[in-house]
């Protein structure tokens, strides 16, 4: 099973595809300088994996990247977020 991290149209995924992803973790943009992560998701099939925590690093490394903090709005990238505020406290707003 492919769990490559991919870059989609506001989504980091992992799956064959962007339209039927395996697990995903959605953004928006909030101007020019912010992301808020909205949505988390992860099948059956990948559960207990950390697929989550790869597909957060993932978006950490993208906003790092384009230097955007970011809004976690979805409760799975709230909490690891704030538990480990030090690791992650220059993309945070």
């Amino acid at each position: 099973m492919d769990t490559t991290v991919k870059l989609g149209h506001n989504k980091f995924y992992m799956g064959g595809s962007e339209e039927h992803p395996l697990a995903m973790m959605t953004f928006v943009h909030n101007g020019k300088t912010q992301i808020i992560i909205d949505h988390t998701e992860v099948s059956e099939a990948l559960r207990g994996q950390s697929i989550g925590d790869k597909l957060l690093e993932a978006i950490v490394g993208y906003a790092r990247e384009k230097e955007l903090k970011i809004i976690p709005l979805c409760p799975f990238a709230k909490a690891r977020l704030e538990k480990n505020h030090e690791k992650y406290e220059d993309v945070l707003k």
